[in-house]
């Protein structure tokens, strides 16, 4: 399925003849720019409201919308770099898995240094 909207996306892209403006620079910089917009869809919300705004038909269109453009982004910019992103995903995934830990990690939201931290006092104590 990725590589069908991999070549969609490339051909979008070449029919309008926008390649010469796809670099990876402003590529990332898109990136960014459509993740923001997403976050501005939430911005001042409680959690509890930010769960409510997506029963808003209205509303989660535009946020699908976000985050069909991060995801076009994404997947251009792996087109440019030759990257394969599902290679990528898993790559990451399991550097995470050895970040975090289930059995330290499961049920918390610290960062992957407060459990190192507490692993050197541990030993120390």
């Amino acid at each position: 399925m990725t590589s069908e909207i991999r070549d969609k996306i490339r051909a979008f892209i070449k029919a309008r003849d926008w390649e010469k403006f796809h670099s990876p620079k402003n590529i990332s910089m898109s990136i960014a720019i459509e993740a923001a917009e997403l976050m501005e869809h939430f911005q001042w919300l409680t959690i509890e409201q930010s769960k409510e705004l997506l029963a808003n038909k209205r509303k989660r269109v535009e946020i699908e919308d976000e985050l069909a453009d991060i995801a076009i982004f994404v997947l251009d910019f792996c087109n440019l770099s030759d990257i394969d992103i599902e290679k990528i995903i898993l790559r990451k995934l399991a550097k995470t898995a050895r970040k975090y830990p289930v059995r330290l990690v499961k049920g918390k939201a610290h960062k992957y240094t407060y459990y190192r931290r507490k692993k050197r006092i541990t030993k120390r104590e």
